[in-house]
C-alpha cells in the first residue's frame, strides 16, 4: 500500500496535470457516483491527509485513497493508457490532458466543507502543515503496552506510515517494531524523525534511508541478509492486529527486542 510520502506524490502529479484548469469531461465508473458530472468546474488542487488523497474541484472534493492497487496517471491529450481501461475508476479531463485513477480503493465526492468527516477520524497528518511533533508523540505514548509496529500503522495515531517507514524509522531509533511502545523514551522526537524521513523521500521521489541510492533500506524487503550497519541477519515478522497483520523487518544486533 502506497505510503504518505507516495501519496504526496501523487498529489503533486495530480497538481501538475489538473490545478487551475476547467474539467471538460468526468467519467465516474464507480456505481454511487455513476451519474456525477464536474464539466465546467474548476480544480483548485489535491491535498493530502496521511494516505487519503482530496482533490478539490469547483466547491466539492474528490476524496480516493489508493488501498493496495491504486493509481492515479496522468495523459496529454490523445495518448493511449498505459493500464487497462476496465480498472480506470475517475477520469477527469481537461483541454491540456487527462488524469485516470485506476483500481482506487475508494472513491468518494461530497461537498469540501464536509472533509473534515474524514480528517478528524484520522491522526496527526507526517506531512501536514500543522504538525505538531509533541501532540503525536503524546497521542503515540497513551497505550505503552501496545505493540510499536501496531500502533505506527494505526492510521488514528498518525497518518502516513506503512510498512516501509515502521521498519526504517523503528532501526533507526534502534527498537523492536514487536516490542512494546514503550520502548520508545522520546515519542516526539520519534515521530519527528519520522516526518524528516518522509519529507526527504518526497523530495528524491522515493525512500531512501541509508543515503546510498544503490542500497537505499537499512532493513525494510531484506529478510536473511546481513544488516547494514552491523552484519546481522535481518529478520522478519507479523505486527498489526489479527487477520490484518503486516511484515516488518528489524536487525537483532541493531534492535534487541526488550
Amino acid at each position: 500500500m502506497p505510503e504518505g510520502d507516495a501519496v504526496r506524490r501523487t498529489a503533486l502529479r495530480l497538481d501538475r496535470a489538473l490545478a487551475g484548469r476547467e474539467v471538460t469531461r468526468s467519467d465516474f465508473r464507480v456505481p454511487q457516483l455513476a451519474t456525477s458530472d464536474l464539466r465546467g468546474r474548476v480544480v483548485h488542487g489535491t491535498a493530502t491527509h496521511g494516505k487519503h488523497l482530496f482533490t478539490r474541484i469547483g466547491e466539492l472534493t474528490l476524496h480516493t485513497h489508493l488501498k493496495m492497487e491504486g493509481t492515479w496517471r496522468s495523459y496529454r491529450p490523445g495518448a493511449r493508457w498505459d493500464r487497462p481501461g476496465h480498472l480506470a475508476r475517475v477520469v477527469l479531463t481537461t483541454e491540456h490532458g487527462s488524469a485516470v485513477g485506476f483500481a482506487l480503493g475508494l472513491v468518494e465526492l461530497f461537498p469540501t466543507t464536509e472533509e473534515a468527516t474524514v480528517t478528524d477520524r484520522l491522526g496527526p497528518d507526517l506531512l501536514g502543515a500543522e504538525w505538531d511533533a509533541a501532540a503525536a508523540g503524546a497521542r503515540l505514548a497513551e497505550d505503552p503496552d501496545r505493540v510499536l509496529g501496531e500502533a505506527l500503522l494505526d492510521q488514528t495515531v498518525v497518518a502516513g506510515m506503512g510498512t516501509i517507514w515502521v521498519a526504517e524509522s523503528c532501526f533507526a531509533h534502534g527498537v523492536h517494531p514487536q516490542g512494546p511502545v514503550s520502548q520508545v523514551a522520546d515519542p516526539a522526537r520519534f515521530v519527528e524523525r519520522v516526518r524528516r524521513m518522509l519529507h526527504v523521500a518526497v523530495e528524491r521521489g522515493r525512500p531512501i534511508t541509508t543515503g546510498n541510492q544503490r542500497a537505499p533500506m537499512w532493513v525494510y524487503r531484506r529478510h536473511r541478509q546481513p544488516c547494514r550497519r552491523c552484519g546481522t541477519t535481518v529478520e522478519a515478522g507479523p505486527v498489526g492486529p489479527p487477520g490484518r497483520e503486516r511484515t516488518t523487518y528489524w536487525c537483532p544486533g541493531c534492535q534487541p527486542r526488550t
